[in-house]
């Protein structure tokens, strides 16, 4: 039997917003979440501003117990476990207190580097022969499967519970991975997302490659500029965002929600070959992700509504909107909308693609198109290639029937998901 994937629960810890409702009304406004940091500023950093969740003490203690706070010092486990525990609840599930795994619900939760600052905090205490006064937590914190670790044992999932990581494309991937597994059979339900510590220890090493702005430092909230000709660099954010993706006959004699149904993807490399690198893209490599993603989804390039881009604010946007038209055969009034979110949270690194896949089925379950901010000067070679009305500067009350998410990531990788409005 062909299985239909759907989406039934999200949760999210962004830049802009720490909860489903929130970050859906910043991302109606075009509210940015791009702060200043003073410690930036006395590390000597050329970029100062970055996207960090804004988590109380009070919120925190709703999610950990006083024991589980004690010496947790990871940024992304804490972002992972509010937005993994809110899809989860959200998607009308309970969390059992019993002795008995739930079999059927699996999680695959991705991450870049996990748990810097205890990493930091351990590094010293080994070097002054302190190793005892460690903590029992240290290995849960720094290793990276930490997160779906965590967020196993607070869920009690049975079934396959593991991290990947694949720098930017880490929260699209682990989202398709779950997809497969549920269309294999081989589960009903699985927890799906990525997240990302903040701070210097995870943002000095891009400050370090020049790739982030300089000139933003007083004014944070114009900083981030995807598709802008005065765009100068991505400015780093961090977080998480979580999906509860299921069996659409299981969700059905749930009674759940459903926010809308995945209809396939694709994942792929360039192979660092041709001028694929490091840190660039193989062009052919997108284009082929793109059309593998709807060859493999059952639809046509006509079909798509809505993009919701990689689209970083660097001089690689004007190449990524090149590959669209290319591999979409679009372009000028017949190429579809698109929209990035960075411009209001950064670019969140490993929890990029998790969070935007959140923002994507967003727009698509409430019918809207959000805003791209700091965009007024769209740079000269994509107005060659679309129409500016396919940039939507203001939010937009449309119905979208199908939309692309794209995420590409340093060493080459790349990950396309298409996601369509549930129809019974």
């Amino acid at each position: 039997m062909e299985r239909r994937v759907v989406i039934t629960g999200m949760g999210v810890t962004a830049p802009n917003g720490v909860d489903i409702s929130s970050f859906e009304k910043s991302l109606r406004n075009g509210k940015s979440g791009i702060r200043y940091f003073k410690q930036l500023d006395e590390l000597n950093f050329s970029c100062q501003i970055g996207g960090k969740p804004e988590i109380s003490e009070e919120l925190l203690n709703k999610y950990f117990t006083p024991l589980q706070l004690r010496g947790l010092n990871s940024s992304g486990i804490i972002y992972g476990v509010i937005a993994g525990t809110d899809a989860w609840k959200d998607a009308g599930l309970k969390i059992e207190q019993n002795d008995y795994p739930d079999w059927d619900s699996g999680i695959i939760f991705g991450t870049g580097i996990l748990g810097v600052d205890k990493f930091r905090e351990a590094i010293h205490l080994i070097d002054e022969g302190k190793t005892r006064r460690l903590g029992s937590t240290s290995v849960l914190q720094t290793m990276a499967s930490g997160i779906s670790a965590y967020l196993g044992g607070i869920l009690g999932c049975g079934n396959q519970v593991t991290t990947n990581s694949s720098a930017c494309t880490t929260g699209t991937e682990a989202l398709l991975m779950g997809y497969d597994r549920i269309k294999a059979g081989k589960a009903k339900r699985m927890l799906v997302g990525s997240c990302g510590d903040h701070g210097p220890y995870i943002w000095g090493g891009f400050d370090a490659m020049r790739i982030l702005p300089n000139k933003y430092n007083d004014e944070p909230e114009k900083a981030s500029r995807p598709m802008s000709a005065s765009a100068s660099g991505f400015i780093p954010g961090s977080g998480a965002g979580a999906l509860v993706l299921e069996d659409l006959e299981s969700a059905k004699r749930r009674g759940a929600r459903i926010y809308a149904e995945v209809l396939g993807g694709d994942i792929n490399s360039g192979g660092q070959r041709g001028e694929g690198s490091m840190t660039a893209a193989n062009n052919e490599a997108v284009e082929r992700c793109i059309q593998n993603a709807l060859k493999n989804s059952n639809i046509s390039s006509n079909d798509v509504d809505l993009i919701n881009g990689h689209l970083t604010a660097t001089n690689r946007d004007s190449v990524e909107i090149i590959n669209w038209t290319k591999a979409l055969n679009r372009t000028k009034n017949d190429f579809p909308m698109i929209n990035s979110i960075k411009g209001m949270t950064g670019h969140c690194l490993s929890a990029s693609g998790s969070i935007e896949c959140v923002a994507s089925v967003l727009q698509i379950h409430h019918k809207f198109i959000f805003p791209n901010i700091n965009c007024d000067d769209i740079h000269p070679e994509i107005l060659k290639l679309i129409d500016q009305d396919k940039i939507p500067r203001e939010q937009k009350e449309q119905e979208i029937n199908v939309l692309a998410k794209a995420s590409f990531g340093f060493g080459d990788v790349n990950a396309v998901v298409i996601f369509k409005k549930y129809i019974a």
